[in-house]
């Protein structure tokens, strides 16, 4: 394994860490203003006027579609050049957004990119990747148990030229957004095929397409996430052409493991972000506060925290760096195990750092603005493109595939 990064990392690392500290920092407060006004004007989905500004200046300094490997419609980096970038706009939980590099649109345009036709591609890709609209991913549902897909009873039906859906979803991410203005549904087409992982299917689906009414946003720990948040969302007959079928019937599976290894391992990257600096956060406090005679930062309990955050952010960090070496040589398919582990490790871990940096802030922690979003963030992932127990048991069926296939040790 070489970890090193390349001079082109290096510098594109600088670059941002730049932008960030110049742009995003302090921006953070005008940012969760901008979005109280408008809450407090009746509509807290609007977009904010800092985010846009900013988008034209990431634009403008070639910090821009960073994600996206193997395309020539990103920057060219591999999964394990992206890592330590991603990882740095995880740093403020809004900024990924400000270099087009936010879920759920990096994973729409993937699918977009990967199994799109050239016409669906000039329609919803290109203007995702110039950032003049979003997206939206609706899989999830409410009504059934989707930590097993094959459980999703959305349908999708042909219907002479044109498909017609109908299916609750929710925590659909980004529907909320006016920019939203394009759904990739998964639902079922076929499901009588004996093969289950042949059943489902994914489609366009314009957000003004009639028939489509989103029922309520939902909160994630008491945040409603605005302007980007989680929906509810009813598709009632809604009708499509026959040519908005993405690669085609049956293949929602295959899709769904192309678009979500990656997803996975990009929440993770930014988790690792969000730690270091929720550990920075924990540091500068206990050094400042004394009790008992002494800082903080030289109880013992803190220090062994500390050192424990440490641990677990780097243990995590090497985690999904073999992770994306694993994406880029190997392929998606070859690193689920390992896709697996980190999607486990990384939101356990930053669970764990920003809740003792939370601690150490003593009943500020409790009013502080950034350490609630991070925990609410990082708590969300635990469940997010599949919860710990659905990975924990892949990983494990995987480990015990190896001595299924070789002798017993004697």
């Amino acid at each position: 394994m070489d970890f090193q990064y390349s001079p082109r990392v290096k510098e594109l690392q600088a670059r941002l860490n730049a932008f960030m500290d110049e742009h995003v920092y302090p921006n953070e407060a005008r940012f969760h203003a901008e979005i109280e006004e408008n809450r407090k004007k009746g509509d807290a989905w609007v977009p904010t006027m800092v985010m846009e500004e900013l988008k034209e200046k990431a634009r403008a300094a070639g910090l821009w579609n960073l994600f996206l490997p193997e395309s020539e419609h990103g920057a060219g980096l591999t999964n394990l050049e992206y890592a330590p970038l991603c990882e740095i706009m995880g740093r403020a939980g809004w900024a990924a957004e400000v270099f087009n590099c936010s879920a759920p649109d990096t994973g729409n345009m993937e699918v977009l990119a990967r199994y799109g036709t050239p016409e669906q591609q000039e329609q919803w890709l290109k203007p995702l990747l110039e950032g003049k609209i979003r997206s939206c991913f609706a899989m999830t549902e409410p009504a059934v148990a989707s930590s097993d897909a094959t459980n999703i009873e959305s349908r999708i039906e042909l219907d002479g030229d044109h498909y017609v859906i109908n299916g609750r979803k929710w925590w659909s991410s980004g529907a909320g957004d006016p920019r939203c203005k394009v759904f990739i549904f998964m639902g079922k087409s076929d499901p009588d095929n004996p093969n289950k992982h042949k059943q489902q299917s994914m489609i366009i689906v314009p957000r003004d397409t009639p028939g489509v009414r989103v029922v309520r946003h939902l909160p994630v720990l008491g945040f409603d996430d605005a302007p980007h948040g989680h929906a509810e969302i009813v598709f009632e007959n809604v009708r499509v052409p026959a040519s908005n079928m993405l690669l085609g019937e049956g293949c929602g599976f295959e899709i769904a493991q192309g678009r979500l290894g990656p997803g996975r391992i990009h929440h993770c990257m930014r988790l690792i972000g969000l730690a270091e600096r929720a550990l920075e956060k924990m540091c500068q406090r206990t050094m400042n506060r004394v009790a008992f005679g002494k800082p903080i930062a030289e109880q013992t309990v803190t220090l062994e925290r500390i050192a424990n955050a440490r641990i677990l952010i780097d243990q995590a960090r090497f985690l999904v760096l073999n992770a994306a070496q694993m994406m880029d040589t190997v392929g998606n398919k070859a690193a689920l195990k390992e896709i697996g582990m980190i999607k486990v490790a990384a939101p356990n871990m930053a669970c764990q750092v920003i809740d003792w940096a939370i601690q150490a802030h003593g009943g500020g922690g409790m009013a502080d603005e950034f350490l609630a979003h991070a925990y609410a963030s990082a708590r969300s992932l635990r469940l997010a493109d599949g919860p710990d127990e659905v990975h924990r048991n892949q990983v494990g069926k995987l480990e015990l595939a190896k001595y299924r296939q070789t002798p017993k040790p004697h």
